[in-house]
C-alpha cells in the first residue's frame, strides 16, 4: 500500500503566495521561495505551485520563480497555471519541476493530456480538476479557470483524463475552498472510486481530523492544504504524527 501524502500548496499571484475563500478575497501569505524552503524542511511529502492568474491573464507560468523554488527544495514539486502546450511543459520540467498540472487547456483540448503523457510519461502529468456542486445538488460541474462552468460532469471528466493517461488528479472543491469546514468527502470519494489513478483532495481543510477523513472516508491518496500551513495553524510534522497514530501509512 502506498503511503498517503500531505501536500502544501502555494497559490501565487503577482509574485506572492496568497489565499482566499472560494478563490476570491486574497490575503498575502509571504514569499514563495522562502515558504517552499520552509515546507521542504518541515517534511512535507510534496509541494504544489499554482500560478493562479496565468490562465485568466493569458500568459505563461512565472518560470523564474519555478526555477528558484526548485533550487531550494528536494521534495517532489508540481507546477500548474497557464500551461497550454508541450513546450510549456518541457520548459517547466527542465527548470526542476517534477510534475505539471493541466486544467483549462485540457478542457479545450483533451488531447493535450495524451500528447503530454506520450512525450513525458504519465508520472509527470497531473489533471487539475476544479469542481462545484450542481444547483440541483445532484453531482458536480467541472470549472474552468475563473470559476466558469465548463459544461462537463466531474465524474465523466475524471474518467476521461484517466483514460487519456494522466498520472493523478488534483481535485479541488470550489464550494469548500478556504472555508476550513472540511473537504468535500462525497466528491472526493466519488472521483476516487471512479478512476484507477491517485486522487489528491483539495479545498476545505480546517483541522487534523479533516485530513484523516479525506484519506479514509474520501479515499484520497493525498490531502492538500494552504492557509492552515501558511499561517501555522497546523504544523506538518504534528499532523503527520497524528495521522500515523491513527493508523495511516505516512512518512514521518
Amino acid at each position: 500500500m502506498n503511503n498517503k501524502r500531505i501536500i502544501p500548496c502555494l497559490d501565487v499571484n503577482k509574485g506572492r503566495v496568497v489565499k482566499g475563500v472560494n478563490f476570491v478575497n486574497l490575503k498575502d501569505a509571504g514569499d514563495p521561495v522562502e515558504i517552499a524552503k520552509a515546507y521542504n524542511e518541515a517534511r512535507a511529502d510534496e509541494l504544489v505551485f499554482l500560478d493562479i492568474t496565468a490562465t485568466t491573464e493569458d500568459r505563461d507560468t512565472t518560470l523564474d520563480m519555478v526555477r528558484r523554488i526548485a533550487e531550494v527544495i528536494t521534495i517532489p514539486f508540481t507546477v500548474g497555471g497557464g500551461i497550454r502546450t508541450l513546450e510549456n511543459i518541457e520548459k517547466i520540467l527542465s527548470l526542476g519541476a517534477t510534475k505539471v498540472a493541466i486544467n483549462s487547456a485540457a478542457i479545450s483540448n483533451p488531447n493535450l493530456i495524451k500528447e503530454a503523457v506520450d512525450k513525458f510519461g504519465s508520472h509527470r502529468i497531473v489533471s487539475a480538476i476544479d469542481a462545484r456542486r450542481k444547483e440541483d445538488g445532484q453531482g458536480w460541474l467541472v470549472l474552468e479557470s475563473g470559476g466558469q462552468d465548463a459544461g462537463l460532469d466531474v465524474i465523466e471528466w475524471a474518467r476521461r483524463v484517466c483514460d487519456l493517461g494522466a498520472g493523478e488528479i488534483l481535485l479541488t472543491s470550489f464550494d469548500k475552498d478556504g472555508t476550513k469546514d472540511g473537504y468535500d468527502l462525497e466528491l472526493t470519494r466519488e472521483v476516487a472510486k471512479s478512476v484507477t489513478i491517485p486522487v489528491i483532495a483539495s479545498g476545505g481543510a480546517g483541522k487534523k481530523e479533516d485530513f484523516y477523513d479525506a484519506l479514509t472516508i474520501g479515499c484520497a491518496d493525498g490531502a492538500l492544504a494552504a492557509s492552515l500551513f501558511h499561517f501555522k495553524e497546523i504544523e506538518i510534522i504534528d499532523l503527520k504524527q497524528y495521522l500515523k497514530d491513527k493508523g495511516i501509512n505516512i512518512n514521518i
